[in-house]
């Protein structure tokens, strides 16, 4: 059950990797352009594309108090963390390594989104 710190924690969580997310897409930008492939640099892009979009959910869910939806922003925060971080890591060292991080991250995301669908039309 969410509780009044768990929400606090979540909203803020949810506003970190928000920040975090439009910081990385700056950096990226206007420092790390010259020095990666365009490869590399659309790989960093997408890492931030898919950060900022599960904050911003994480966030609204968050601060509605949706108590039966908690769950989701667990598993899109998460996702961040596994998804964009390692799409971070591999676009700027080019190690496969963490590059194969980035489906676990993934799967999370598609989790969290199977428990929005689910958990809507069950409780309405």
């Amino acid at each position: 059950m969410l509780n009044i710190k768990s929400q606090r924690f979540l909203i803020a969580a949810s506003s970190v990797t928000g920040f975090l997310g439009v910081a990385f897409g700056a950096f990226g930008a206007h420092i790390l352009k010259p020095d990666l492939t365009p490869e590399m640099m659309s790989v960093f892009e997408k890492g931030v594309f898919y950060q900022l979009i599960h904050s911003a959910v994480s966030l609204v869910i968050s601060l509605n108090g949706f108590e039966k939806f908690y769950k989701s922003v667990l598993f899109f925060l998460g996702g961040v963390l596994l998804f964009s971080f390692s799409l971070y890591l591999y676009s700027v060292t080019s190690l496969k390594l963490f590059a194969m991080i980035t489906p676990a991250g993934g799967i999370l995301f598609l989790a969290g989104w199977l428990m929005l669908i689910f958990r809507y039309p069950k409780d309405k």
